[in-house]
């Protein structure tokens, strides 16, 4: 993930569950292309038409809830979504966010009010990872907290496979 993402803001309302970020029905597909063509189908069907990668998803409460559906987050990967802001997460979606490289700003919902009257004027939302905030072109500015090691990974693109291979030499001493 780059430092810092820039984009407009497609906004959704709460408990917005794996189910709508990924259809059940196309639990069987396996092509990324195939995959990314129903990314919020169940929330928006003409989603996909609109979104251009590097846009964010500004939502209520709960976002994520459901099943642990890893398709919900491999869906807006596919789509090309770096980052989801909301005022929570279901545990399970933004566990399977991070191992997947997006990010999941939480943010009291004031500032998601806010976020969202920004995006209805379809202006871009800034959010920067290294700084840990999240801006608009109106001078607002929201801090949000990150946990040290899944910044260091987002920042550094690593994955549990990255990780592990930072470790190659002290492995292979092992073995």
């Amino acid at each position: 993930m780059k430092t810092s993402l820039e984009g407009n803001a497609f906004t959704f309302g709460k408990n917005l569950d794996t189910d709508q970020i990924y259809p059940g029905q196309y639990l069987e597909l396996a092509q990324v292309e195939d995959i990314k063509q129903h990314a919020l189908e169940g929330a928006d069907p003409d989603f996909v038409k609109k979104f251009k990668p590097g846009d964010i998803i500004a939502a209520g409460t709960n976002f994520g809830c459901g099943s642990s559906r890893e398709h919900a987050a491999w869906a807006l990967l596919d789509m090309g979504v770096k980052a989801v802001i909301a005022p929570s997460f279901s545990d399970i979606f933004s566990g399977n966010a991070f191992k997947n490289g997006i990010l999941t700003v939480a943010l009291p919902q004031e500032q998601i009010d806010r976020l969202l009257e920004v995006a209805a004027e379809e202006q871009d939302i800034t959010i920067d990872l290294d700084s840990q905030t999240v801006t608009t072109p109106y001078q607002d500015r929201f801090t949000f907290d990150v946990d040290p090691f899944r910044k260091h990974c987002l920042m550094n693109g690593l994955d549990e496979v990255g990780i592990t291979l930072q470790s190659d030499a002290v492995i292979g001493d092992y073995e």
